[in-house]
């Protein structure tokens, strides 16, 4: 392919360097003609492990040509990798200018192409931007329409600095956030060789994800680092323990735990979360994250008070109460603070949970309950279609397609549902259906 590659920092670069490796005709747009320099001559303008070699065997295979004139580079390419850069501004937001003013010369060029021409953003850019921000600028500048004079779609780059060229050949998915299928297509036939799944998505949800995995190596390593402070001052060898900790990928090291649901609870993790932060407190150990996780967990527990209360209904039905489906654990079960915040508000409360039988209740659990529901006899149904029946709004904190198929049974057009297990046939619930943040 003929590829423009617009800023040609550490992504853009190696993109050149490697693209060319591969066999494309590659056009590098730099406003630094510093940068342009040092690629013609064979040189790296960035210090990457095997970008010298691949820089010179760039230059000498002719299939590599620079220019600091953006409208040249569109109008010789059929596709455009954006890699300029989108610093912090000072008050933390992203600063855009670069990419902004890049949209409005592309949009100049695009006006004069007879052929449709695919622009890739591979900036890390905040969810939106493509379609509220760029694509307004490149259709009154081009006086075309996305999808029609040109595509525009959203590719995340996954290259770490020190690796990025063994990133570039071996990344860990390719992700594709597009509107039409034509920018998917030429994308997969340019990145579709690599030893990895190619995954279609929105643009949206592209923009995001790029944002979370870097949130989630951030979240990572300061959990480790936070482990460690914890662990010299107990004596413990951390490297040990996060060591045995990595040894788990059934809970740990997996997609256990890592879609989005309604506050945690039960026996354990709060109980140990709360222990962490008191020896770290002991000794005199600053655990800023792992402190907010607990005060987070209430956060989302608040949402869904507000909610339930912004629906202005006093007739609430729950359709769960134990902290998680398949156990009759109420032991600091977030269902149970709701409905308890609930009750003080002054609402009327009907409670159905198949593995909640009060007469069975020991120990801790019947402890528990008796302290945060002491009425809660009268507020048990046998079945769930009294539940149902007498409520106005009903709180699903129970999974399963049998309460799934109920509801789309039994629910009534007029009812809500808030649905904090994300119920499989939502569409199909003749109710309201209203997820908690989703």
């Amino acid at each position: 392919m003929k590829i423009s590659i617009f800023g040609l920092g550490y992504v853009g670069a190696v993109s050149l360097a490697c693209l060319s490796r591969d066999g494309h005709e590659v056009i590098g747009v730099d406003i630094d003609s510093a940068k342009l320099d040092l690629i013609m001559a064979g040189k790296t303008p960035v210090v990457e492990e095997g970008m010298v070699d691949l820089m010179a065997l760039a230059a000498a295979s002719g299939r590599v040509t620079v220019t600091t004139d953006a409208q040249e580079a569109v109008l010789a390419s059929e596709l455009s990798l954006v890699c300029v850069g989108t610093p912090s501004a000072a008050n933390g937001s992203q600063d855009q200018g670069a990419i902004l003013r890049l949209a409005e010369e592309m949009g100049l060029a695009i006006a004069a192409k007879s052929t449709p021409h695919i622009v890739v953003f591979r900036s890390t850019l905040v969810p939106g931007t493509v379609e509220e921000v760029l694509r307004p600028i490149i259709e009154t500048k081009s006086g075309k329409k996305d999808g029609e004079g040109f595509f525009l779609c959203f590719q995340p780059e996954f290259l770490r600095e020190g690796s990025s060229i063994r990133d570039y050949d071996k990344p860990p998915f390719t992700v594709v956030g597009a509107n039409h299928a034509f920018p998917s297509e030429r994308l997969r036939e340019l990145f579709g060789r690599l030893p990895c799944r190619f995954i279609e998505t929105s643009v949206r949800s592209a923009e995001m994800m790029k944002y979370c995995c870097n949130n989630f190596h951030a979240l990572k390593i300061t959990f480790a680092n936070e482990t460690a402070r914890i662990c010299d001052a107990l004596g413990v060898d951390a490297f040990e323990v996060m060591d045995l900790v990595c040894q788990d990928t059934q809970l740990n090291i997996s997609a256990a735990y890592l879609k989005p649901g309604f506050a945690f609870g039960g026996s354990c993790l709060p109980k140990d979360l709360r222990a962490t932060t008191y020896l770290a407190k002991m000794h005199d150990v600053e655990l800023p994250m792992l402190g907010g996780i607990m005060q987070s967990n209430r956060n989302h527990l608040d949402l869904a008070l507000r909610k339930l209360l912004a629906l202005g209904k006093r007739k609430i039905g729950f359709v769960g109460l134990s902290f998680k489906t398949g156990t009759d654990d109420l032991r600091e079960s977030p269902l149970v603070t709701l409905a308890e915040q609930l009750i003080g508000k002054g609402m009327q409360l009907a409670i159905y949970d198949p593995e909640v039988h009060l007469a069975r209740l020991l120990g801790a659990n019947r402890s528990f309950i008796e302290q945060h529901l002491p009425h809660i006899g009268r507020m048990m149904r046998a079945e769930i279609d009294a539940v149902i029946a007498e409520s106005e709004v009903l709180v699903i904190g129970l999974a399963g397609q049998e309460i799934a198929d109920t509801l789309a049974r039994s629910c009534r057009s007029e009812q809500v549902l808030l649905d904090l297990v994300r119920l499989p046939n939502r569409a199909v619930i003749p109710a309201r259906v209203e997820g908690l943040c989703w």
